[in-house]
C-alpha cells in the first residue's frame, strides 16, 4: 500500500469517499465544506454522482477552487447523455485546472435515468462503452479524430485545440455484468462496482484480468475501486444505534435491488446471493421498510461496513486483502462538524 505524507504524518493513500447526492443548495454547501475537511486529512479521493440531481462536472468544478490536493473523480458519467468528445473536453479543462487531479468514470447508469430522464433509448451499453473509452484516449492523446463505430462516425479529423495536462488521463467503468468487466479489464484503468460481495472480489479481478489478457496487457492493469455503504459509529454506539445505522445501509442496497432496473439484482445473483435477494423483491411488495427488513445480515456485511472506526479500519484491510485497491467510502452523514470528527478519527483508525 503507498504510503504518502501530510504534515509529516504517513496515511493511507488509496482509500477515497463517496458523496451523498444532495437535492437542494443548502445541502451541496455541506458537501463542500465536509470534502474541504477530506482533503486537508488525506484522503485519496472524492467521488460525485449525478443521475438526476445536480451537473456532475459543475460540481466537480466547484471542488476543484476549495482543495489542494484531493483527487475528483466523476462517479459516473453516463455514456448516453453527452457525447465522448464533449466528455474529453471536458475532463481535459477540468484535469488542466486541478493540476492533474480528475478520473473519469464512466457508466452505463440506468433505464430509468436514460429513458426517463434523458428521453434516449438505452441501448447496447458495452459496445457505447468501448466507443466512449477510445474516442475520449483520441482526443487526449491530441491525434486527429478519425473514429468508424456502430454509434459514432467521424471523418473530419478534428483535434483538440488546447494540449491536456495529461496525455493519459486514468478512466474507470462501473461495470457489472461479465462482458463489461472483461472489456473494462482491456480498455481501462479501473472499476467501480457498487454491491459486488466481498466473497466474490477474487471473481471480478478473474474477469478484469481475463480482459487485459485478451489485448495483451499485464495482470492487474485495471483497479478495483468499489463504492462501499459506509457508516460509523462512536466507540460508545450501543445495540440500538449500531441497529439503527445498518438499516440505514440497508436502505440503498434495498432500493438498487428493486428499484433500479434488473442489474443489481442480476449481478449479486450471479455471485451466490440469489435467495437473498427474492428476499428483497418479494419484500418490495410490501413496500420499502418490508424490503428493508429483508435485507439479511450476510449480504449486508457482503457489500456494506458498519462499524466504529477501528471496526472499519479492520474490515477495509481484510477487504484489501481480498483484493479491493481502492476503497470508496460513504461520506459520513450529518452535519459538517460531525462527519469532520468522524473522518478524523477513521483517518486516525487507519493502519500506517
Amino acid at each position: 500500500m503507498t504510503m504518502v505524507s501530510l504534515n509529516g504524518e504517513s496515511y493511507r493513500s488509496r482509500i477515497g469517499l463517496v458523496a451523498d447526492s444532495p437535492n437542494f443548495p443548502a445541502a451541496w454547501e455541506q458537501v463542500v465544506e465536509k470534502v474541504k475537511i477530506a482533503d486537508e486529512l488525506g484522503f485519496d479521493s472524492i467521488w460525485l454522482s449525478e443521475s438526476w440531481g445536480y451537473e456532475l462536472f459543475t460540481s466537480m468544478a466547484d471542488l476543484i477552487r476549495v482543495t489542494r490536493r484531493i483527487k475528483i473523480g466523476a462517479g459516473i458519467a453516463n455514456i448516453y447523455s453527452r457525447t465522448p468528445a464533449l466528455l474529453a473536453s471536458t475532463v481535459a479543462t477540468l484535469d488542466e485546472r486541478s493540476n492533474g487531479r480528475i478520473i473519469l468514470g464512466l457508466g452505463a447508469s440506468g433505464a430509468n435515468v436514460i429513458e426517463g430522464w434523458h428521453g434516449l433509448p438505452f441501448e447496447k451499453p458495452v459496445q457505447r462503452t468501448r466507443e466512449y473509452i477510445e474516442i475520449i484516449r483520441m482526443i487526449l492523446r491530441g491525434e486527429k479524430l478519425v473514429y468508424q463505430g456502430e454509434f459514432f462516425q467521424l471523418e473530419r479529423g478534428f483535434k483538440l485545440r488546447f494540449t491536456p495536462v495529461r496525455a493519459y488521463l486514468p478512466i474507470y467503468v462501473a461495470a457489472m455484468g461479465p462482458k463489461n468487466v472483461e472489456q473494462t479489464g482491456a480498455l481501462a484503468d479501473g472499476v467501480l462496482p457498487v454491491y459486488w460481495p466481498a466473497t466474490r472480489w477474487s471473481e471480478l479481478r478473474r474477469q478484469l484480468d481475463r480482459g487485459s489478457e485478451q489485448v495483451g496487457r499485464p495482470p492487474h492493469s485495471a483497479l478495483i475501486a468499489p463504492f462501499i455503504t459506509s457508516a460509523i459509529l462512536s466507540e460508545q454506539a450501543d445495540q440500538r444505534e449500531r441497529q439503527a445505522a445498518r438499516n440505514a445501509a440497508a436502505s440503498p442496497l434495498a432500493y438498487y435491488i428493486g428499484k433500479m432496473g434488473v442489474y443489481y439484482a442480476q449481478m449479486l445473483s450471479r455471485n451466490g446471493y440469489e435467495a437473498d435477494v427474492q428476499a428483497v423483491l418479494e419484500g418490495w411488495k410490501q413496500g420499502m421498510k418490508s424490503a428493508i427488513a429483508a435485507v439479511s445480515p450476510e449480504l449486508l456485511d457482503a457489500v456494506a461496513i458498519v462499524g466504529t472506526p477501528h471496526e472499519i479500519a479492520e474490515r477495509v484491510a481484510q477487504w484489501e486483502t481480498a483484493g479491493v485497491d481502492q476503497p470508496l467510502l460513504t461520506m459520513p452523514a450529518g452535519s459538517v462538524d460531525e462527519a469532520g470528527a468522524q473522518l478524523a478519527a477513521l483517518k486516525d483508525a487507519l493502519p500506517l
